[in-house]
């Protein structure tokens, strides 16, 4: 991890998600103002792990796009204090539009606001743009699980 990703935040971007390389997603983030909006970068290179296999000029799949939103916005709201021990939960992908194709080699702002937040569950918005051009844009609606509760649903579930 780079000292740009703990900057904004006061600790690492992946003591707060749990994803990890390659899958851990974001470059940079550039601005963050707590409970409210979050603003990162992330450049896609031919050489990206994720692209391996992809012709150098390849389009990124909106999936992948998404994801980094998806991302952004979990950093957002699990970086409150309240939030330790706890993990969100995709519920709904109410929009989920893409506008223009990326590229490996194409550099994306990304941003994602808070639309509503209550203790356990809540609403963000996510755009992405090449320059000032909209590339695409999403909302969700998530809820805020203890990990531990999961953890003995998923073990429950084996059984």
């Amino acid at each position: 991890m780079t000292d740009s990703l703990t900057q904004p935040l006061g600790r690492a971007v992946n003591d707060i998600l749990p994803q990890r390389y390659p899958f851990l997603l974001i470059d940079r983030i550039t601005e963050f103002i707590p409970g409210q909006r979050i603003t990162a970068h992330k450049h896609f290179s031919a050489n990206d792990e994720l692209l391996q296999g992809y012709s150098p000029h390849t389009l990124i799949p909106a999936g992948i796009l998404f994801e980094l939103v998806t991302q952004l916005g979990a950093i957002l709201v699990m970086e409150r204090p309240q939030m330790e021990g706890k993990v969100p939960v995709i519920l709904q992908i109410s929009l989920a539009r893409m506008y223009q194709p990326v590229l490996a080699g194409e550099t994306l702002r990304l941003e994602a606001q808070v639309l509503k937040i209550r203790e356990n569950f809540g609403e963000l918005r996510g755009v992405i743009y090449r320059e000032d051009q909209l590339v695409g844009e999403g909302q969700m609606r998530f809820a805020i699980a203890e990990k531990n509760s999961l953890r003995l649903a998923l073990d429950n579930q084996k059984t």
